[in-house]
């Protein structure tokens, strides 16, 4: 017994019109501000910090108590010295290879590298260092506020 299957035969134009609709109907929806919220790339403004680094604040404030979220943006070549924070943080690597040491003494020789992917807790009152190499690396950073730094006792 032959098979045989009815193809519906759809004209390029007729494709085009159809696409165009479905696109066009899909753009026009107007999404309600109080139900979501989106900032793309070129709004999100980030602030240079002396350390070498760029951050942008997405939620919160890290300088009082409570939640807060930033992007952190390591610069290729810079690094922080051992320090530690009051509160446990925790940090998705976004984009590049991320650098990471723990302890009092300062070794750039022998930093940890962390791929994009990665989840990093780092706890609090735990002394580390970070930093990027030969590229940019783009962190999110998720804490408790307020988000201070204090450096590692001298030896």
């Amino acid at each position: 017994m032959l098979r045989t299957r009815i193809r519906p035969q759809l004209s390029l134009p007729a494709l085009a019109v159809a696409l165009s609709f479905a696109y066009g109907s899909a753009a026009a929806v107007e999404l309600d501000p109080k139900a979501i919220s989106i900032k793309l790339p070129d709004q999100i403004n980030w602030v240079a910090n002396p350390s070498g680094s760029e951050s942008a604040v997405l939620v919160g404030d890290p300088n009082k108590p409570g939640l807060y979220v930033v992007l952190n943006k390591w610069k290729a070549h810079h690094n922080s010295k051992p320090h530690s924070h009051p509160n446990d943080r925790f940090i998705t690597v976004i984009s590049g290879t991320w650098w990471v040491g723990t302890g009092t003494d300062y070794d750039p020789e022998h930093l940890q590298p962390v791929s994009a992917g990665s989840f990093v807790t780092h706890y609090g009152n735990e002394i580390h260092y970070d930093g990027a190499k030969d590229e940019d690396t783009i962190l999110q950073i998720v804490g408790i506020g307020p988000a201070t730094s204090t450096p590692a006792p001298a030896k």
